[in-house]
Parts: structure tokens; C-alpha cells; sequence
């Protein structure tokens, strides 16, 4: 594995920094906390359906599978962590793996991988029975010039080490007979799903959308696990005393939620000038999005984009202010902001890793930043 990172790093040197970031035990069990708090009220009826009525209607399909690779993100602040976001399709999850490997966790890097193979098997598992699983598509939008396309081809590298036929594909590149997709003619099983097109709108997937709505093919994670974690809107419920007392949320629950999420609020034109006036105090964020792509600081803001914001549907989240920490960088040391990123499946944490940046939001273009593993004492 380590000879594998070498050449990841080599290829793009801004996914990964040189840095590691030591926290205490504390910090894990109470994202654990708040990510079993999270759960346990998604499991609920009550807030399925709340959460399904503004879904698309693909999202109301029923579906066995869970969705693989969740990502809690979540900000470390002086009264503890903060969730800030849920994505269904978090990526990084096997670069982590080979980058706990370069930190000399060779055995724990094995147990993860084997891991992530085991929760493919299990979502196969969910939706076929005793069916073998013989052919995984990952796929994604001109995949080859995506920034995580080496995590592709990990991924296609693990799967055919365990057994499992994969390819790596545009949705282009998929045809149908009208009960399956092909690729190159033969079947595909399953998709791993790294699309950010989440309920398969765009025409180009519609052959997708067809075949996953009749059955033909599962899909990991699907439209359904997308609007009952990651809308964006959800938080809205789950920060809400009035909403979690009406869902019928046990109170110990909500005293962790309330602790862990901060306030998520809706934004509309007649508010305009009270956010306007108290912008600083919020981060605004469409509810569909990822990547940071169109989410502002409050206090960054211009009038011409406010503006914008009020008329684009958009959430706002009370600022909780990444932790920061001294690491080094080629000449020196940085200060650098951390994003901290559960990969959860079915409530349970697989690994924990940062997201080392400077700047408004999360990226990979700080020199030093990238990803770095997460040790807990």
C-alpha cells in the first residue's frame, strides 16, 4: 500500500498533507453521540415522512440498501464537536485507508479496506439475498477528470482484488436492454454511485433513473438515503426543539442533537433584512449542495450575492468556527482549519479523518492541506 500512495502523492500531491492531527477520546464519543442521535431519529417514522413529502418522488421508492459512505463532517469547537453537514456520497474514504498505511497503520489500513469491500457485499446483501455479486460500476461524470479519480480506480482495484468485477464509467458509457445495465455489453449489478445529480434529473441519466426505478440494478447510495441524511433542510428539523418534541424524540436525544447542531434556519425574502443585519453570525448553504459549491460565510458576503440567496431557496446555519491547528508545511509550519469527517455505515464510524485547509471553506488548493489522518488518546 505504501509503494500505491507513493505514487497517489506523486500524481496529486494536494490531496494528502504531511500533518496528523492527535485529538482526545472525548472528541470521538461525542461525535458518536451525536451521530447515534442522529440515527435513531431518522429511523423514525414520523420524520421519514415528513422529510419524503418535499422529496422527489424517487426518494419515496422503498429501498433495502442503507448507502454506503456517509460522511458526518463536523467543526471541533472550544464546547465541543459540531455537526455541520451530512453527505451521502462522501469521498476519500479508501484514500484514508492508504494514507493510515504511509503513517505506518499498515494492519488497520487492511482491516478498513476489507471493511469497505464487506459494505458493498452487505448492501448487495440488503436488496439481492444469496444472489452473487459480480459486477460494480462506479460511477460519475467524465470520470477520468474528476479531482478524486484515483479513488476510482483504488476502488476498481479493490473490488477485482476480492472478486468482483468493476469498471469505472460515465453515465454515457452505460447502455440498457431494456431490465439492465450494460457496459460493454455485460450487466451491471450494482453502482457505486459518486454522482452529485442526486435523484437522476438530468436527461443523461435518464437510462439510470429507468432501470433503478424497475428494479434492475441497485444503487449505492441511492435518492432515498440522499433526502432522509443530506438535504440540507434536515438539519432544520434536527436543531429544532418544536420539531423534535412533535417527531416524539426522547429528551435525552434532543438535549444531544440541540448541542451538536447548530441552529439550521430557513431563508426567505421577508427576513432579508434581519439576516442582512445579522449576517455574521451565519453560514449560508443551498440545501442541495456539496463541496462547499455556493455556500458564503456571513461575513464574507457581498450585497449582489445576498440577494442572490434570498431568492435561491437557501438554508442558514449558525457559524461554528473550525478548530485550528500548527502543522507542518515544506520550510516551515502553517496554521491550518480542520474539517473532522466521520465515513459512517449504518450508524457505525469506519474512520475518522481531516480535511486540512485555509480559507472561507474546504478545499485541496492549500499548500500543506489535503487530508490527514485522525488519532484519538
Amino acid at each position: 500500500m505504501k509503494a500505491t500512495f507513493d505514487r497517489l502523492r506523486q500524481r496529486q500531491p494536494q490531496l494528502f498533507s504531511a500533518a496528523d492531527l492527535h485529538l482526545p477520546a472525548a472528541s470521538r464519543q461525542a461525535m458518536t453521540e451525536i451521530i447515534d442521535a442522529i440515527e435513531s431519529v431518522i429511523a423514525l417514522p414520523a420524520y421519514q415522512a415528513q422529510v419524503l413529502a418535499q422529496a422527489p418522488a424517487i426518494a419515496r421508492l422503498p429501498n433495502a440498501a442503507r448507502g454506503v459512505f456517509m460522511g458526518y463532517d463536523f467543526h471541533l469547537t472550544e464546547t465541543g464537536p459540531k455537526l455541520i453537514e451530512i453527505n451521502t456520497n462522501a469521498g476519500g474514504g479508501l484514500l484514508n485507508a492508504y494514507l493510515l498505511a504511509a503513517h505506518g497503520h499498515e494492519d488497520e489500513a487492511a482491516r478498513l479496506c476489507a471493511d469497505y469491500v464487506e459494505m458493498f457485499r452487505e448492501e448487495w446483501r440488503l436488496a439481492r439475498g444469496d444472489a452473487p455479486l459480480r459486477r460494480i460500476a462506479i460511477v460519475d461524470e467524465a470520470p477520468a477528470g474528476q479531482f478524486l479519480a484515483p479513488e476510482f480506480e483504488l476502488f476498481r482495484d479493490l473490488f477485482a482484488a476480492n472478486g468482483i468485477a468493476a469498471v469505472v464509467a460515465d453515465p454515457a458509457e452505460l447502455g440498457s436492454d431494456g431490465e439492465h445495465l450494460l457496459h460493454t455489453g455485460e450487466p451491471i449489478d450494482l453502482i457505486y454511485n459518486r454522482l452529485t445529480d442526486f435523484s437522476f434529473t438530468a436527461a443523461v441519466h435518464g437510462h439510470i433513473r429507468a432501470i433503478f426505478e424497475s428494479g434492475g440494478v441497485v444503487v449505492t447510495p441511492h435518492p432515498r438515503a440522499h433526502a432522509l441524511y443530506a438535504d440540507k433542510r434536515n438539519l432544520m428539523l434536527l436543531s429544532d426543539t418544536a420539531a423534535l418534541t412533535a417527531l416524539g424524540v426522547q429528551e435525552a436525544t434532543q438535549q444531544t442533537l440541540l448541542a451538536g447542531i447548530p441552529r439550521v434556519v430557513s431563508v426567505t425574502p421577508e427576513q432579508g433584512d434581519a439576516f442582512w443585519a445579522e449576517r455574521k453570525r451565519w453560514f449560508f448553504k443551498p440545501p442541495a449542495g456539496f463541496g462547499s459549491r455556493a455556500a458564503y460565510r456571513g461575513d464574507k458576503l457581498t450585497k449582489r450575492v445576498f440577494e442572490e440567496i434570498l431568492h435561491g431557496g437557501y438554508i442558514a446555519q449558525e457559524i461554528a468556527l473550525p478548530s485550528e491547528h500548527v502543522v507542518p508545511v515544506e520550510g516551515g509550519e502553517a496554521t491550518m482549519k480542520a474539517d473532522i469527517r466521520c465515513y459512517v455505515y449504518a450508524g457505525r464510524i469506519q474512520c475518522v479523518a481531516a480535511r486540512l485547509y485555509q480559507g472561507q471553506t474546504t478545499n485541496f488548493r492549500t499548500p500543506g492541506g489535503g487530508f490527514a489522518p485522525v488519532f484519538f488518546a
